[in-house]
Order: structure tokens, then sequence, then C-alpha cells
């Protein structure tokens, strides 16, 4: 496979954010969210993903940068309610009003609170048994993910829902990392955007890390399935683009 994580190159109407931070372990990050940009007259244009708490700003100037500023978003579609993923969606829509939010039927009761996130509850199962040294960076990650505020679903899809965004994109539920996680394919374009379904390392595409999946089995089955959509190309969240030249992943 051909690494093109490092590129912020457009693909059509599909742009390509590249948001770079410092991560928690003080090492150079970058996160890719996309933007369905739409130049056929629909006047739709629909943000992947939204990053992190407090990364409005950046997004602001990536966007910006891509020639797409963040006034012009009529959507944002959520993949999973993970606190990288969707983090920063109550400041996105508080400050821009008028972005619907868009996710999958089963995520949304988590996006909206009336359930409780499933990475919190799961930290609350397993605290009593970590060890003393590793409670306090557990009760911090709980307390930031209580500290999500809700936010409004305004369009609750399914797998195989269509839109003429882009040429014609369709939702490709991907469960396993979370069990509402959904891809995009973009049809037109030959490309996918993964979400955390598979992400780009070291010019390849790879299963997100197996520890983080809800259940890995689904998750090895929904790489397998977009996989199986033969496309030119991936658009991954965490690593960027990469453009196969063996359709197959591991």
């Amino acid at each position: 496979m051909t690494d093109r994580s490092n590129s912020s190159k457009n693909i059509g109407d599909i742009l390509i954010l590249k948001i770079p931070f410092i991560d928690d372990g003080g090492e150079e990050n970058a996160i890719f969210p996309a933007v369905l940009a739409c130049g056929d007259g629909l006047g739709e244009k629909i943000l992947i993903d939204c990053g992190y708490p407090g990364f409005l700003r950046k997004l602001e100037e990536a966007s910006d940068m891509a020639g797409c500023p963040l006034p012009k978003i009529t959507s944002v579609i959520i993949t999973h309610h993970d606190y990288d993923h969707c983090g920063g969606l109550f400041e996105l829509t508080e400050k821009y009003p008028r972005i619907r939010v868009i996710a999958s039927e089963l995520d949304a009761p988590y996006i909206e609170k009336e359930k409780k996130n499933l990475r919190l509850a799961h930290s609350e199962a397993v605290y009593d048994t970590l060890p003393e040294h590793l409670r306090p960076e557990a009760k911090f990650f709980q307390d930031s993910l209580e500290a999500l505020r809700p936010v409004k679903v305004d369009i609750a899809v399914r797998d195989g829902d269509s839109f003429p965004w882009c040429g014609g994109t369709e939702i490709v539920a991907t469960p396993g990392h979370m069990p509402g996680h959904i891809s995009l394919y973009v049809r037109a374009h030959r490309t996918v955007v993964t979400g955390d379904a598979l992400v780009a390392i070291n010019g390849r595409l790879r299963l997100a890390n197996p520890s983080y999946a809800m259940n890995v089995q689904e998750a090895k089955a929904s790489a397998k399935k977009l996989a199986g959509l033969n496309a030119d190309r991936f658009i991954c969240y965490h690593g960027g683009v990469v453009v196969p030249d063996r359709r197959r992943t591991r």
C-alpha cells in the first residue's frame, strides 16, 4: 500500500483536514477529519467527526486552510461516540447552531446522553480491579467523559442508507470498535471514510487497537466488509489516506 498519511491533498470534492496536536504522552500526533464538499450544486458540506473537546479553534484553522470554513458546514456525521471523535461536538454546534448532527441509530442515545457512554461504563466497571497507581488516570478519564455535554442528533442513520452527497454516499455499519460505529462509502470517488473501523499505520490499513474494541470479532468482520468494497482509497481518522495496491487488511 502507498502511504498518503502525511498528505492533505483533496480527493475530488472530498477535503481532508489535518489537525496536529501533542497527545497525552507528549508525542506529536494528528487526526484527519474529512469534509464531503459536494461540488454538485446541492450546497451540502458534511464534516465527518470533529475532534476532542477544546479542538474547535484547531478545526476552524484546518477547515479554513482547506477552503471550507466551518460557517459553510451544513452537517456533521459522528462515526461513533468516542471522546476523540465527538468530544468537540457541543462546542461546534453551540457556535454553529445551523449544523445538523448525523449519527447511527445505535449511537444517538449516547451522544444525547440518554444512555451512559460505553467507555465510561467500562471504566467504572473495572475501576476497583485497577492497581492504585492507575486509578487517578482512570478517574480523570471518567471525569472527562462525564463532562461531555449532550447534543441532539437530528438525523439517525442505519446500514445501507444512501445520500446524494458527492455523487452518492452510503452509510456502512461497521460495529466492533463500538456497537453503533459507522463508516461511509463515497461511491463516485471509490473512497471509504473509515472512522475507527480501520486506521493507517506505516502506510498500511490496520484494525484499530483491539484493546479498545468492544467486540474484536465484530471489528475484524467490519474491516473485511470495508476491504470487500474494493475502494481505491481509504481516509483514516488516525493516519490519513491510504491507497491500496493489495486489497487486504489484517
